[in-house]
C-alpha cells in the first residue's frame, strides 16, 4: 500500500504580491495628481513658518532647527530614520547632507542691481457707476462653522476638491437606510460580548440572523425607494434585539472598544471613498475635455486639407509695429484664447492698431491657426506663434524648449499672531519659464500687455497703454497675504526685501525696453541655474515661483486691485456685483470655465464671449 503524500502547502506569497501591485497601481495616479499644483503653507510669524511643495522636499522649519522629510512614496511617509535635523545656522547634526538641495546657500547668483525702491501710488482704474443688482443676484450659501474647519484639514490634503464637495454636498433623505446602518453598528457592537455570555444561546442567533439580514439588505438597497415593503418588520425585530442585549449584563468596555472599531472603520473608509472622489476631481479638472479635443484634431485636419494653405491673408505688416497696441497671450486652448480675445476686442472702443500674439506649442499650432484664420475679431490682426519652433531656431542649446503655461500654486496662509482668524486657501499665479523670453521673441516691440488664458477684459484696457512705469518692467496686482519674507527658506541666501509683497500673472503691462535694460532674461537664467535641482518636469515648474518673484524684485509696478478680480476658479460666494463691475475677471484655480466642473455661476461670464454658429463646435457638441 503506496503512502499518500502530504498536501501541498498554498504558497502565499505570490498573491500578496499580487495585491500590493495593485494597492500600488492606485496610489500612483492619485499621488501624481495631486502634485499637479504645487502647494504652499506660510504664516506670518517670523520665528517659524512651513513651506510645503510636493515637487520639492519637505522643509517644516522650527524655531531652533529644520526637519527634513523625504517627499511621501504611495501616500505612506518614509521611514522616519531618513529624517536629518539640521541646525539653523548650517551645522548637520547627522553627517553633511546639504538639505538646501534646491538653494546652494555657498553660491550667490549676481543679479544686476535694480532701481531704487520707490513708493508707486496704483494707477486709478476708471470704473463706470455701479448698479444695483439685487433683483437678479441669487444668495451664496454660506458654509457652517463646522464645514469651514472640515474644508481647512481637507484642502491641506486635497485642494480645491474640499471646496467643491462642500458646495455639491447632498443631505442624505433615506431615513429608512440611515436607519438600519444605526442598528447594524449598535448590534455588531453588541453581538461578540453577548455570544460569550452562558444561557443567551437563542439571542445570540437571534443578533447574528438580524445583522446577516440587515446586511443583505443594504448589500442590494442604498436609497428607500430601493427597500422590499417588509423593512419595516426587520427594523423592529433588530430593536427587540438590540434592547434584549442592552438589558444584559456585559463588559461596557468590551462594547465600547467595538464601538470605537467600527467608528475607525467607518471613518477609514469615508477617507477612502473621499480619496476615490478626489482623483476623479483632479482627473476631470486637469484632462482636457473630450468635445474640446475633438476640435483640436478636427480644426488641425481642416487646415491641412484647406485650399488656402500656402496663402496667409493675415495683416503682417502690423505684427512688428512697436506703435500698435501688442497683447501676448501663451496658451494650449483654442476656445480659452479666443474668448480672451473677443472679450478684450469687445471691451475695446478702439480696434484698428489692436495685435493679438498667440503663442502656443507645435501641437495646437495648426488648430490655432485655422480657428483664427475663419473668426475676425473687428479690425484686430491675431499673429499665432509656434513657440517651440521659434525657440528652437533662436536658442538651440536652451534645454526648455517647450511651452510652459502660467504656473499657479496653492498657499495657506494663517497668522499666528492673530489665532481666531481663520486660515485660507489663495491660488498665487505667476508667469512660467515661457515668459522669460517674450523680450527674445519680439524683438522689435516695446510694450506688450500680458494675458493669461484664463481671463476675460470687461472695460476698456486702453488707458494702459499711456501708464508711465517709470523704471519699472511688469505692472501687476499685488498679492500682499504673500511676503517674500515669509518665503525664506525657499528663496534661500539671494537679496531681497522681507516685506515686499507677492504680485499676480494674469494682467501684467510689460515694458519690453525697460526689461533688457535690466537684463531680466539673464537674471533669470542665473536664478534658473540657482534652483533647478534637476530636469524633473515638476521641479522645475516647482523653481518658477522663487524665479518668478526674485526676477521681478523692485520692478513690479502695482496696478490697481479693482483692474482684475481674481479667484473665479476655486472660490464660491463672490458677489454678482462685484464681478460686473470689475475690469477683468481671472479664473486662477482648477474649476476653470471652460470645464463641466467649472462654478456655474461664474462660468457664464466666460460663455457670453464664445464664438456662435461655429461648425466645429457643433459637430464636436461644444455647448455655448
Amino acid at each position: 500500500m503506496k503512502a499518500t503524500a502530504p498536501p501541498a502547502k498554498r504558497r502565499r506569497g505570490p498573491r500578496l504580491a499580487v495585491l500590493a501591485l495593485v494597492f500600488c497601481s492606485l496610489l500612483v495616479p492619485i499621488a501624481f495628481l495631486f502634485n499637479r499644483f504645487p502647494a504652499v503653507y506660510v504664516t506670518d510669524e517670523r520665528p517659524q513658518q512651513e513651506v510645503t511643495l510636493p515637487s520639492f522636499d519637505r522643509l517644516v522649519v522650527e524655531r531652533d532647527r529644520i526637519v527634513h522629510q523625504v517627499p511621501r512614496q504611495g501616500g505612506r511617509d518614509v521611514n522616519a530614520e531618513t529624517e536629518v535635523t539640521q541646525d539653523v545656522h548650517g551645522k548637520n547634526s547627522k553627517g553633511n547632507i546639504d538639505l538646501h538641495h534646491q538653494i546652494d546657500t555657498e553660491h550667490k547668483v549676481k543679479v544686476l542691481p535694480p532701481p531704487k525702491i520707490e513708493q508707486v501710488k496704483p494707477v486709478p482704474v476708471p470704473v463706470p457707476p455701479r448698479k444695483d443688482f439685487s433683483d437678479n443676484m441669487r444668495r451664496p450659501r454660506v458654509p457652517s462653522a463646522d464645514e469651514l474647519e472640515k474644508a481647512k484639514a481637507c484642502q491641506l490634503e486635497f485642494g480645491s476638491y474640499c471646496l467643491w464637495s462642500i458646495e455639491h454636498k447632498e443631505v442624505m433623505k433615506d431615513a429608512i437606510v440611515k436607519k438600519l446602518k444605526d442598528q447594524l453598528f449598535v448590534a455588531r457592537s453588541y453581538y461578540p460580548s453577548i455570544a460569550k455570555l452562558k444561557g443567551k444561546e437563542a439571542l445570540t442567533r437571534e443578533l447574528k440572523q438580524n445583522i446577516q439580514e440587515h446586511e443583505r439588505v443594504l448589500s442590494e438597497s442604498i436609497v428607500d425607494a430601493d427597500l422590499p415593503s417588509f423593512i419595516k418588520k426587520k427594523i423592529e425585530r433588530m430593536d427587540r434585539a438590540i434592547a434584549r442585549a442592552k438589558s444584559c449584563t456585559v463588559d461596557c468596555n468590551n462594547v465600547d472598544k467595538k464601538l470605537r472599531q467600527i467608528l475607525h472603520m467607518t471613518d477609514d473608509e469615508a477617507h477612502f471613498h473621499m480619496k476615490q472622489s478626489a482623483y476623479l476631481y483632479n482627473l476631470g479638472v486637469h484632462t482636457m475635455p473630450k468635445s474640446h479635443h475633438c476640435l483640436n484634431m478636427r480644426l488641425t485636419v481642416e487646415y491641412f486639407k484647406s485650399t488656402t494653405l500656402d496663402s496667409d491673408d493675415s495683416p503682417v505688416h502690423k505684427f512688428n509695429v512697436p506703435d500698435h497696441r501688442h497683447y501676448v497671450i501663451l496658451s494650449k486652448n483654442v476656445l480659452a484664447a479666443s474668448v480672451v480675445i473677443n472679450s478684450s476686442v469687445s471691451s475695446s472702443e478702439e480696434t484698428r492698431n489692436v495685435v493679438f500674439h498667440v503663442l502656443t506649442d507645435a501641437q495646437n499650432f495648426y488648430a490655432m491657426k485655422h480657428w483664427f484664420s475663419r473668426n475676425a475679431y473687428r479690425e484686430s490682426a491675431v499673429n499665432v506663434i509656434n513657440y517651440e519652433h521659434i525657440i528652437l531656431e533662436s536658442l538651440p542649446d536652451f534645454s526648455m524648449q517647450q511651452l510652459y503655461m502660467p504656473e499657479e500654486f496653492r498657499v495657506f496662509i494663517s497668522s499666528f499672531e492673530r489665532p481666531t482668524e481663520k486660515s485660507r486657501m489663495e491660488y498665487l499665479s505667476v508667469f512660467s519659464h515661457s515668459h522669460f523670453f517674450i523680450p527674445e521673441i519680439f524683438k522689435d516691440l516695446k510694450k506688450v500687455i500680458v494675458l493669461d488664458d484664463d481671463v476675460i477684459v470687461q472695460r476698456d484696457l486702453s488707458f494702459l497703454w499711456n501708464l508711465d512705469m517709470g523704471d519699472k518692467v511688469n505692472a501687476a496686482v499685488k498679492f500682499c497675504g504673500l511676503r517674500l519674507g515669509q518665503l525664506r527658506n525657499l528663496l534661500g541666501e539671494a537679496m531681497y526685501d522681507p516685506q515686499s509683497c507677492a504680485w499676480m500673472s494674469g494682467l501684467n503691462v510689460i515694458n519690453l525696453e525697460k526689461w533688457r535694460e535690466y537684463n531680466v532674461t539673464e537674471n533669470y537664467l542665473q536664478l534658473l541655474e540657482k534652483f533647478r535641482n534637476n530636469d524633473d518636469e515638476a521641479s522645475l515648474r516647482a523653481a518658477a515661483l522663487p524665479i518668478s518673484l526674485l526676477s521681478f524684485q523692485n520692478l513690479v509696478y502695482p496696478l490697481d486691485e479693482r483692474l482684475t478680480l481674481s479667484g473665479l476658479g476655486y472660490q464660491y460666494g463672490i458677489e454678482e456685483k462685484v464681478i460686473r463691475t470689475s475690469a477683468s475677471l481671472h479664473y486662477n484655480g482648477n474649476m476653470k470655465p471652460w470645464l463641466e466642473l467649472g462654478i456655474p455661476n461664474y462660468r457664464k461670464y466666460w460663455k457670453r464671449f464664445l464664438a456662435r454658429d461655429e461648425r466645429f463646435m457643433d459637430e464636436c457638441n461644444v455647448s455655448p
